[in-house]
């Protein structure tokens, strides 16, 4: 495919596509960031062979990317806690036995990350302490969406088991 077409291609369906992303995944940056990946799989297919029926063929590129999104969503057992819910939690803890007890699980879960692989505590501070979503950490470490998953899967598992294990 040349630039050419690739460009209008883009000038032509672009916005109509994002319209269409936002209203299913109710999320403008989202549903850019698939039309964008969109046309990225679209120039690399066109590379590689002739498209006939390239409107189409980029509007079922979408579709599968915001199939394979839903499905990823749906398998994520890691939903990140909203600053605003940690705050209220942290309110209701006042007093000083509370303070202590924090401080305590804080060098806790400090010592049970120190004790991963590094991989994983990179993936597990750029997506729990940072913010980062899952596809930002892939896209950030040049690794797949499902690699992030499982290193984020090994570290919870770990820590949970770590800090629910007597002191010494």
């Amino acid at each position: 495919m040349l630039d050419t077409d690739l460009k209008g291609l883009f000038l032509k369906h672009a916005s109509t596509l994002r319209g269409y992303l936002a209203r299913k995944v109710r999320d403008p940056q989202l549903a850019a960031d698939l039309v964008q990946e969109s046309f990225l799989r679209m120039a690399e297919r066109g590379r590689k062979e002739q498209i006939d029926n390239s409107p189409g063929y980029l509007y079922r590129i979408a579709g599968n990317l915001l199939v394979d999104h839903i499905r990823q969503e749906t398998r994520r057992k890691t939903d990140s806690v909203t600053h605003e819910a940690l705050a209220e939690i942290e309110d209701e803890m006042a007093g000083l036995e509370a303070q202590a007890m924090a401080e305590q699980q804080r060098r806790a879960l400090k010592q049970a990350l120190s004790e991963l692989p590094e991989r994983t505590q990179e993936i597990f501070r750029l997506n729990r302490i940072e913010g980062m979503t899952h596809a930002q950490v892939a896209r950030h470490l040049e690794i797949s969406d499902s690699s992030v998953q499982k290193h984020l899967s090994k570290a919870l598992a770990y820590v949970m088991q770590r800090l629910q294990e007597p002191e010494k």
